[in-house]
């Protein structure tokens, strides 16, 4: 039985566990690839949601520990950019992580991404906002142990 970041198969690490990996691996996925394109510079995001590539079958499984840590340092910037820098400054650093309501990680993400999220995964929008505002905080400390984003080589250590 291996046990990950999200957890294992009789006990997940993060509340949801079943939801957790597709969901936050589509959304790593999802802001790496934006944030690799440029697309956070866009004033108009729409034109970035069709030039997304389609996941291959397969990928949401095996995400590359590169594509999570991109995506990582898209998810913490868009939170501090959108004014929730203290949260997800609580969430990387070691102590209590602050929560989030489900309407600041809509507005953190942008209404595009929960668009995508949604269309990917199969949730309502209210779903994926309300099931990220749960997750991110127990996600994103796992991910940082150190209180810093981690290299690829530790990255492959905690997803494994």
């Amino acid at each position: 039985m291996s046990q990950n970041i999200f957890g294992s198969d009789s006990g997940p690490a993060v509340p949801g566990g079943s939801v957790a990996k597709p969901l936050v691996i589509a959304l790593l996925a999802l802001l790496a690839s934006r944030y690799l394109s440029g697309g956070q510079k866009q004033q108009d995001p729409t034109p970035e949601v069709s030039r997304l590539p389609e996941p291959t079958p397969g990928s949401t499984a095996d995400p590359s520990p590169g594509s999570v840590l991109d995506g990582l340092g898209g998810l913490i910037k868009q939170f501090q950019q959108k004014g929730l820098g203290d949260a997800i400054d609580s969430w990387v650093n070691r102590g209590t992580n602050k929560s989030v309501a489900p309407d600041q990680v809509s507005v953190a993400l942008g209404g595009d991404v929960v668009d995508e999220l949604s269309r990917r995964t199969g949730l309502s929008k209210d779903q994926v906002v309300t099931e990220l505002a749960r997750m991110l905080p127990n996600v994103v400390d796992k991910l940082t142990p150190d209180g810093r984003l981690p290299t690829q080589q530790e990255l492959m250590r905690l997803m494994s």
